[in-house]
């Protein structure tokens, strides 16, 4: 990129809340429903002469990402008619909120956010090849949170990991499932490039349905725009869709403003005081929020668990190991032990389970926290060797039982027995005449190969500490 050119983002995120039912009526919310247009009523289709009325979940879910990321919960806010036209509206406008959002600033990945309000989802449409077109409507009134940040992101990976965090977030505080493939999630991005410290000509890109899809676009739009801008052209204020398979930005109508939306307060809903209840105020919902995730970030990182952060980050993105891992947290102090406990999770495991899925408490087959300490006990012990911690994993990851009674039952307990070890280093050196001679001439690696060879000999339960004493003092 040109480094002449400062680069400017600012994202609007849509997630659709994981509410029982919809945002003004009693239908359904259900993201995984096949069967199109079975969660409807005259509510959500927009009938003349019905009344919405306001789901309190939503409200709260809202809310409680507002406290999460210190923003300034309101005092007063409403509902707003955003009015325009599309077959997926089918009241012809949407019930969002405009003047008066739900969480006004607050921060996330170090990105400032200005406003976090909550709206109803508009129904799904279907274009076919054949040049028809068909609406679901069991969207169509799900609720919506659409939060706004301030434009102070400066490069396509800032943007895609605030992205990630705030979908990591959603997902601690249970508000929203936050899936991108199935529409979830969907980020907006909008891009201007300059040359001075004022705002470039604002492009805004739609609909991205990855993360890196997000960074992708941007770093097109970029390049673009300084492209057009050093050929002495002028770009202008439109709304582009994004091709997944070109990886390019297309155009898709000029940009609309506020002022095309004709807002206004919505007549059927209540004004909602919201410092008159207690469940809405920030330090009730404050004690109600779990961990977040810079929080658990940093009490891992705390640990002396021998964890790198991409090894931290593991834990953070994935709910059911961190609890697994909590749990043996809870049972050890022993630092030693954390460490191979933490190493079996992130190296072991995954080889294990390669059939599961990491979010299915299927993942960890027949074992427990206890096993994974006893087993991280024993090894620290010098009980057990690598190859033996390996083995008895398989086992109990398979068949389940006491890790002690399957080391001892299948021979997995690792010989320290200095007269026996010998016996099996002199039978070692003896066949092995080479590796000996080179030893002797000064190839030092050599001593690793007949490690190896005792081990071997000991089908892997030997102690290969003791093993390479015993050689270094027999080939002495």
């Amino acid at each position: 990129m040109n480094s002449e050119y400062t680069v400017t983002v600012g994202l609007e995120i849509h997630a659709e809340l994981s509410t029982a039912t919809k945002m003004f009526c009693n239908s359904k919310n259900d993201p995984e429903e096949q069967k199109p247009n079975v969660h409807i009523c005259p509510i959500c289709m927009g009938h003349p002469g019905t009344l919405p009325t306001i789901n309190k979940q939503a409200v709260l879910s809202v809310l409680r990402v507002g406290v999460a990321v210190s923003g300034t919960l309101a005092d007063f806010t409403e509902f707003d008619r955003k009015n325009y036209f599309y077959p997926d509206i089918p009241k012809n406008y949407q019930i969002s909120q405009y003047k008066y959002p739900l969480v006004s600033g607050g921060s996330c990945a170090g990105v400032d956010i200005t406003r976090i309000l909550l709206e109803e989802d508009t129904a799904r449409s279907n274009h076919g090849n054949d040049g028809k077109s068909f609406v679901d409507y069991n969207r169509a009134g799900v609720p919506l949170m659409e939060l706004v940040t301030e434009p102070v992101i400066h490069s396509a990976k800032q943007a895609g990991d605030f992205a990630r965090e705030l979908q990591l977030l959603l997902r601690y505080l249970k508000v929203s499932n936050a899936n991108l493939e199935k529409g979830e999630m969907r980020i907006e991005a909008n891009i201007s490039v300059s040359k001075t410290d004022t705002f470039g000509t604002k492009v805004e890109v739609k609909n991205l349905n990855s993360f890196k899809a997000v960074e992708k676009a941007i770093d097109f739009e970029v390049a673009r725009h300084i492209e057009v801008l050093e050929n002495g052209g002028t770009l202008v204020q439109e709304t582009r869709g994004w091709d997944e398979n070109k990886e390019i930005t297309w155009s898709q109508r000029a940009k609309e403003n506020s002022m095309d939306y004709r807002y206004f307060p919505d007549p059927d809903l209540p004004k909602l005081k919201l410092s008159e209840l207690a469940e809405c105020q920030a330090d009730t919902i404050q004690k109600s929020l779990p961990e977040l995730p810079w929080q658990k970030r940093k009490r891992y990182a705390d640990i002396d668990s021998g964890m790198s952060s991409d090894d931290i980050e593991i834990f953070v993105s994935r709910s059911l190991w961190a609890e697994f891992f909590d749990t043996i947290l809870q049972k050890t102090s022993d630092t030693r032990s954390i460490k191979v406990a933490a190493n079996i999770l992130i190296s072991e495991l995954p080889i294990l389970s390669s059939q599961a899925d990491p979010n299915s408490d299927l993942y960890f087959g027949k074992l427990t926290p206890e096993h994974i300490i006893d087993i991280a006990t024993m090894k620290e012990a010098d009980e057990i060797s690598s190859r033996g911690v390996k083995d008895i994993l398989k086992h109990i990851y398979e068949e389940g039982g006491v890790v002690r009674d399957v080391a001892e039952k299948n021979g997995m307990l690792q010989q320290s027995d200095i007269e026996s070890l010998k016996a099996i280093v002199k039978t070692v050196c003896a066949e092995n005449p080479q590796a000996v001679l080179e030893y002797k001439s000064g190839k030092m690696q050599s001593i690793q190969f007949l490690v190896g060879q005792g081990m071997k000999a000991t089908k892997g339960s030997g102690n290969p500490a003791v093993l390479k004493k015993l050689l270094e003092e027999e080939l002495a």
